[in-house]
């Protein structure tokens, strides 16, 4: 971002008072580049329940919701902001896929890929979802094919994406090579631009160590650090990071008067040559200046499309300029896009039969929004499923069940009718994952609820299922939170030395969120889909209010 020889020659020439020719000044305006960017769209094809939260305009000291979303409204969003640019590209920045509401992940979010390979999405990096099912299945998602398990159910045969999923970060241990491309060099009016993609250094921490096994996840800006010298040798100047990682802001969803999280530190330790950073993962919303540079976020589940527009320089190549702007997917102010509804509705009389099945009903919202001490009332249900669906002998014979939050992925919300579908229960606990039984002596039980503070500054408290009840001290260090003589079991004392069985899902059996005390377990029992034992917990006792007893205390 410098001043370019052409530039002060054009100024010596009119300061001479002569006319430099239209060919003289063509060649010295700026090239045009607009940039249009996503990130952790999971799926959501339609657009998700509560929109977008933003300030009132009216009143900036209140939030107010603002329906968005949806792939027919971001395509038709996403062809009037090319209009008139000479230049255009479509990024994303991660999570595309996973945890995804029922239409996109029964087809094991073919869907998606296909809606938004329509759209004109062309380069994508990899967010920690996108290994949800492993390697594998994220390489057939770029390239292709049926399921090797469900086949091919959709209406068509999948192609996989036309777009370039990116992934410098991530690497095959067997052959030391990265899974996908590192960085696409794009041109643009004959200059080169550079886009890096990679995703979040502790994806293994965050992810099932089945999906990831085999993979190495290294350091975010010294990946991207090391690329920058290759990059320059071939004539690369402008370089735009796609980044599955980000921050904190404390304003609203086009600014950013304060940041924190870890997208500060990695755009800090970056090159300088790096120009602009578009991040994601954290689900929040931002327009930033980091260290200097232009990085941004754009929200969450498609309501958001990011506009960035940058001036390069044709003499240097650079970008000697960077904006941007959040725009809001309003559905109300954009058209559904013709091509993107046909193919929804042709996924639709597939999927319809099985998602509009009753499940029950409810008598008020049950949400996944945590309470001082970690538990939430849609997480408790969740837990009393998973207890209900494996307390007899035969399917496990467990006394306790704990679910991780992360695997919650939406509130259960009321209708008018209160009624409740098979949909509706998918979108809370979409990821399939299986129900396990093991055996844990009360001392483990213990040490894995330690780890819920494996991380500090992102605590993951586990939801408990009823007749559990443990207190835990938030001024205590790490390994000593628990308190020993508060955790019970239907008002008896949890005893060190005892054995429970206990239900988890796979993806904390196997260490997943860094719970790794529960690969101790013995006597594994695997049972049925947590989805399913929601949908079976939901048919049995509908209508369903949130419970009154609260399960964990917080102390301090």
């Amino acid at each position: 971002m410098r001043h370019s020889l052409c530039q002060i020659l054009v100024a010596a020439v009119l300061a001479t008072g002569l006319n430099p020719t239209p060919r003289a000044l063509a060649q010295t305006a700026p090239v045009e580049l607009r940039i249009l960017a996503i990130n952790d769209f999971h799926g959501n094809l339609r657009p998700p329940a509560g929109g977008i939260r933003i300030d009132d305009p009216a009143d900036r000291s209140k939030k107010i919701r603002v329906a968005a979303g949806g792939a027919e409204h971001m395509a038709t969003l996403v062809n009037q902001l090319r209009q008139g640019a000479r230049n255009s590209i479509f990024v994303a920045a991660g999570d595309l896929i996973g945890a995804s509401p029922f239409l996109s992940a029964m087809f094991h979010d073919e869907p998606t890929i296909e809606s938004l390979s329509m759209m004109g999405l062309e380069i994508a990096s990899v967010g920690n979802h996108e290994f949800d099912e492993g390697k594998d299945e994220l390489l057939r998602m770029q390239n292709g094919g049926c399921h090797p398990v469900d086949k091919c159910q959709g209406p068509h045969p999948f192609l996989g994406a036309k777009f370039h999923y990116l992934a410098a970060s991530t690497v095959d241990k067997s052959t030391g090579k990265t899974i996908f491309p590192p960085y696409e060099i794009r041109e643009f009016q004959d200059i080169p631009v550079a886009f890096i993609g990679l995703t979040l250094k502790g994806t293994p921490g965050i992810v099932s160590p089945v999906g990831v096994a085999g993979l190495e996840f290294k350091d975010e800006a010294d990946t991207v650090n090391a690329l920058v010298p290759e990059l320059k040798a071939r004539g690369v100047e402008a370089i735009v990071v796609l980044i599955h990682e980000g921050g904190f802001p404390t304003g609203d969803y086009n600014e950013c008067p304060g940041i924190s999280g870890p997208i500060v530190d990695i755009v800090k330790k970056l090159d300088r040559a790096v120009d602009v950073v578009i991040s994601g993962h954290t689900h929040q919303a931002y327009v930033c200046q980091i260290d200097g540079r232009l990085v941004t976020s754009g929200d969450k589940y498609g309501t958001i499309v990011t506009a960035i527009d940058l001036k390069l320089d044709p003499a240097t190549r650079d970008v000697i300029s960077a904006r941007a702007d959040n725009v809001i997917v309003r559905t109300a102010a954009y058209a559904s896009d013709p091509e993107q509804t046909a193919l929804l509705q042709s996924y639709d009389k597939f999927a319809a039969p099985i998602a509009n099945r009753p499940a029950g009903s409810i008598t008020e919202s049950l949400s996944r929004v945590p309470d001082e001490a970690g538990e939430s009332a849609l997480g408790d249900i969740i837990a009393d499923a998973q207890l209900a669906a494996t307390r007899a002998g035969a399917n496990g014979g467990a006394v306790i069940a704990f679910s991780n939050p992360g695997g919650i992925r939406t509130d259960i919300a009321k209708k008018q009718d209160g009624t409740v579908s098979y949909a509706d229960v998918f979108a809370s606990q979409p990821f399939r994952n299986q129900l396990v039984t093991l055996t844990l002596t009360g001392m483990q039980i213990k040490d894995m609820l330690e780890q819920q503070w494996l991380d500090p500054k992102r605590p993951r408290i586990l939801q408990v299922s009823k007749g559990f009840n443990y207190a835990w001290d938030g001024a205590k260090p790490y390994g000593d939170r628990v308190v020993a003589d508060r955790m019970s079991l239907n008002g008896q004392p949890i005893d060190a030395t005892t054995s429970y069985r206990v239900t988890v899902n796979d993806y904390l059996a196997v260490g997943g969120d860094g719970f790794t005390v529960l690969k101790q377990g013995t006597a594994q029992r695997v049972g049925v889909y947590d989805v399913d034992a929601l949908y079976g917990y939901f048919r049995a006792n509908s209508p369903i209010a949130p419970v009154t007893d609260r399960r964990i205390a917080r102390i301090n």
